[in-house]
């Protein structure tokens, strides 16, 4: 079979440069939403889904990491949206106060939603030599809560404040993805996003 000069990629897919990258990223998120986790998600099988050969791949991602990378990069940009709708902006100090808590549910409800992507995003598999794309996506996704975070502090503690912020919402998340808190909530998003949006409220017993 011939290749036409336009860059098409060989193989029954007939994407032309860019295309297949993206229809094997779509294989590999579609991996993702249908129960896999990154141990499923190879090279050869997003080929398979993409209906191309097991070698055209190799012209946009060098190895599975690379293609894993491509994946958790979406899903921090997924992320980023997901909190961005969730904040809804306000200047009060109580306005500020429920988007960050809104912020918060929008992200235990994504992880709840897409465990698999959600593992993947914070996996070393994703990371290692991490691409600057996949660094500026999870940096852009931070800075959403981090930004909202320091309009609710002092200069000084707007960083562990977010961190700590983030810690707080990844941990339950976490818990709720791994079953730790019940089935119930673990396959219900609006369940977990109530939950989170519960415990975010929660005065500290000590401090």
């Amino acid at each position: 079979m011939s290749t036409s000069s336009s860059g098409s990629d060989p193989g029954k897919g007939g994407y032309h440069h860019g295309e297949l990258r993206a229809a094997l990223v779509a294989a590999g998120l579609a991996i993702l939403e249908e129960g896999g986790d990154a141990s499923a998600l190879g090279l050869r099988e997003a080929a398979r889904r993409a209906g191309v050969s097991a070698m055209a791949p190799y012209r946009h991602f060098p190895d599975k990491d690379a293609l894993l990378a491509a994946v958790a990069t979406v899903g921090f940009e997924r992320l980023r949206c997901a909190l961005q709708a969730a904040d809804g902006g306000g200047e009060s100090d109580a306005d500020a106060r429920e988007a960050l808590y809104a912020q918060g549910a929008a992200y235990v409800a994504f992880a709840c939603a897409q465990p698999g992507l959600f593992r993947l995003m914070f996996s070393a598999r994703s990371g290692g030599s991490r691409p600057e794309t996949l660094c500026e996506a999870s940096a852009a996704a931070y800075a959403v809560l981090s930004d909202r975070v320091a309009t609710l502090v002092p200069a000084a503690a707007s960083a562990e404040e977010a961190l700590r912020s983030w810690a707080l919402v990844h941990g339950i998340a976490s818990l709720v993805i791994d079953g730790m808190v019940g089935e119930a909530v673990r396959t219900d998003p609006q369940a977990a996003a109530a939950l989170a949006s519960r415990l975010l409220r929660l005065e500290p017993i000590v401090g």
